[in-house]
């Protein structure tokens, strides 16, 4: 079975729609990658595949194998160069990073890189809906990954219960690695109406039986690209309440970032204004207007990204607390 190369697979779910799952994804998988883990991305989202356009690699296709579909690689395995942010010791002296940063290989599939054209519609009934989302679980020639992060529509459709019902027969074969289906990141937002819709997620994982990993609160503020100010535009603290409601794990609030928009709309390396520190991290100075460093791999740039340290520790209580389970 082309899942048996693959240590762990974590779900990104929510109730909500907009809520920011596939950015959460990404980011995700990049904090993966840069921990020095193998990655995989699957984008089951059939009628808004934007995966491909998170990691810069929409012009790309999938290539047909004996068995099955090769996945899109983004990067290999590698050593990245120093980073360009640096780490501040307590007294405001910064020191740059180590350099040597070794990096594992990410790859992504995605009805993205299948459609003729990445305008066409998918207009599609439930049952053709089922199938390709089985024929992605059992189809994909993933290479030994040791995190494979699935990209979910939002609500609790055909593919949540088609997905389901395939994972769960597949990673309780004799085969499968023990554990190998280790629970949910579950992403909202903090307004009430986003919570409201995101709390019967969280019933359909309990009725699942699929273990809640943590809830993220993305777009809890937006950082101002001029003063690096941030502010609760949406409020905040409305998905730690409702984890605390659920008892489960929280994993964090996330910000807008206009740096990390920019980075996946235009490829530029994020730029703050002087001073800026994020998690002890001094971040990259510069115009926030400018042309921007186009230069480097789509990872290399993000730990440039205000984001990068938050996920950092995300990805760090993530894979501590799926260890301690194993």
């Amino acid at each position: 079975m082309p899942l048996d190369n693959i240590r762990n697979i974590v779900l990104v779910l929510s109730g909500k729609g907009g809520v920011g799952k596939s950015s959460v994804t990404t980011q995700l998988a990049l904090t993966l990658s840069l921990q020095g883990h193998s990655v995989g991305v699957l984008d089951i989202d059939l009628t808004g595949p934007s995966i491909p356009r998170f990691f810069g690699i929409e012009e790309k296709k999938v290539r047909q194998a004996p068995g099955g579909w090769i996945p899109v690689p983004v990067h290999e395995r590698q050593t990245l160069p120093a980073a360009h942010a640096t780490s501040t010791n307590g007294n405001g002296n910064g020191h740059a990073a180590e350099a040597g940063t070794q990096i594992g290989e990410l790859s992504c599939m995605s009805l993205g890189f299948i459609l003729p054209n990445r305008n066409d519609a998918v207009i599609w009934r439930g049952p053709k809906k089922t199938a390709m989302v089985r024929q992605f679980l059992t189809d994909v020639l993933w290479p030994p990954l040791d995190y494979l992060l699935i990209d979910t529509p939002p609500g609790t459709s055909d593919e949540h219960i088609s997905l389901l019902e395939t994972l769960l027969k597949s990673t309780s074969a004799p085969t499968a690695p023990p554990n190998q289906l280790c629970g949910a990141v579950v992403v909202t937002t903090p307004q009430a109406i986003s919570i409201s819709d995101v709390k019967k997620e969280l019933n359909f994982c309990k009725k699942t039986g699929i273990r809640v990993l943590g809830v993220v609160e993305n777009m809890a503020g937006f950082v101002c690209p001029n003063c690096s100010e941030c502010t609760n535009v949406f409020s905040k603290g409305g998905g730690e309440v409702m984890a605390r409601e659920f008892e489960v794990g929280f994993l964090g609030s996330v910000a807008v970032d206009p740096m990390f928009v920019r980075l996946i709309e235009e490829g530029c390396r994020p730029v703050y204004p002087k001073g800026t520190v994020v998690e002890g991290k001094a971040m990259v100075e510069g115009d926030a207007y400018g042309e921007g460093d186009k230069a480097g791999l789509l990872v290399d740039k993000y730990r440039d990204c205000s984001l990068a340290p938050l996920f950092d520790g995300i990805v760090r209580r993530l894979v501590e607390d799926i260890r301690s389970r194993d």
